[in-house]
């Protein structure tokens, strides 16, 4: 959405307040819709009143700690504080009903967000302020983002923000909701692609983790086979729920095993973790300690696990090969250790799954799926992607006239044109 057309929806806006009747193609219909919920639900627009009083520090504190969502915040922290440092935004997580569990980001950020009372606790639904991310993406069910004047109350007109839903995996009830305000970065148009693919990876979390996600308990179920996690958290899972961490190098060890199911010799092993001397003692005691820590998961002569094992990177391929592009590049997300890795054998697996994603995603035309790619640390920089995803968007879209910019711009910086 360009300047333009904000100075539009302002006099939309002033418009509709006035009670005169608005051209269709004035605003967004999800906006226009959510204005008239908030007139008939009697607002005012220029009283901002955010603010809970149904629960005191100490209730909110213990309601926000059984929260299902709360378990997913170090997930959340991990896939986009880094990138929102210093760009005037805070990442926000919320109840089913838009109270503000966690407000995350630098000081600057969350003092500008205070302003407008959003912070922990205060409840941003549609039937408290009107117009907002948070609050609309839970009353329609969807991600959905509000730029300036779409928002119902005047003081927030400087804000923009992005939200999407995160559901329980197994019921399809909403849990709560992701969202980025702040300033201008809020409003670019890949802010919500970005929180999407965040909340495809929570809600892949909680389907792995397997749990009950009534508010205030959680009940493992038993799976039936062993569980290997590297791209978000390493960690290995016992059929029937155990979760033992890893440390890199044997979760190195059990990600190259599961990827040769017909073994590998002691040299082998050794070759695929490092590209220096590392010896065959040394090998066959970090066996020894991965079966001591785990059972006697791995036979000898060569090594293979005597288990079936899955793991999120498995579960990756997957998603690429039946061509679930937005979801696979939100389950790579980071890396996680494929990235962070510096064994050879599991820099060339990082490689090939890498090309795979990008190689189908080159090669369709899916914008979402190449919005998701761009706007991830492992596609942000990919001049063919840009080029690719301005040329699948139709000509007019905003999203397509930002795509060209940052074409031109990688263009320029590389000297490719």
């Amino acid at each position: 959405m360009v300047d333009a057309t904000l100075t539009q929806v302002q006099r939309a806006y002033e418009r509709f307040l006035s009670g005169a009747e608005l051209p269709a193609e004035a605003v967004r219909k999800v906006v226009r819709d959510s204005w008239q919920r908030a007139v008939q639900g009697g607002l005012d627009p220029g009283v901002v009143d955010v603010a809970s009083h149904d629960q005191s520090d100490a209730e909110f504190e213990e309601y926000r700690a059984s929260h299902p969502l709360t378990a997913m915040r170090p997930l959340v922290q991990s896939l986009m504080l880094d990138d929102i440092a210093g760009t005037g935004v805070v990442v926000a997580l919320t109840d089913q009903e838009g109270r503000l569990l966690w407000v995350e980001g630098d000081k600057t950020a969350r003092d500008l967000a205070a302003r407008i009372d959003f912070v922990e606790g205060s409840v941003w639904s549609e039937g408290t302020v009107g117009t907002n991310a948070p609050g609309l993406a839970l009353t329609v069910d969807k991600g959905v983002q509000i730029r300036g004047p779409e928002h119902f109350f005047s003081q927030v007109h400087d804000f923009n923000c992005a939200a999407a839903p995160v559901h329980d995996p197994r019921t399809g009830e909403v849990l709560g909701a992701i969202d980025v305000t702040g300033g201008a970065a809020a409003g670019q148009p890949f802010a919500l692609a970005a929180v999407r693919s965040v909340v495809a990876a929570v809600e892949r979390e909680l389907r792995a983790q397997a749990t009950d996600l009534s508010p205030n308990r959680v009940f493992p179920q038993v799976q039936r086979h062993p569980r290997l996690t590297v791209l978000s958290t390493t960690g290995w899972t016992a059929a029937g729920g155990r979760r033992s961490p890893l440390s890199p190098r044997h979760a190195e060890i059990l990600l190259l095993l599961s990827q040769r199911p017909e073994g590998l010799s002691t040299d082998q092993l050794a070759l695929r973790l490092s590209d220096g001397e590392l010896g065959a003692v040394t090998v066959r005691a970090e066996i020894s300690r991965l079966r001591r820590d785990l059972g006697d998961l791995i036979a000898a002569r060569p090594y293979r696990l005597t288990v079936d094992v899955t793991s999120d990177v498995g579960d990756l391929r997957r998603l690429i090969a039946q061509g679930s592009l937005v979801d696979a590049v939100s389950a790579l997300g980071r890396g996680g250790l494929l990235a962070e890795s510096k064994a050879p054998g599991v820099v060339e697996l990082f490689e090939e799954i890498r090309e795979d994603l990008r190689s189908r995603l080159l090669a369709g035309a899916d914008a979402n799926a190449l919005a998701a790619w761009t706007s991830s640390p492992h596609g942000r920089d990919d001049l063919l992607a840009w080029q690719r995803l301005t040329a699948v968007l139709p000509p007019g879209d905003p999203q397509r006239t930002m795509a060209a910019g940052r074409t031109r711009l990688l263009d320029r910086r590389y000297g490719l044109g």
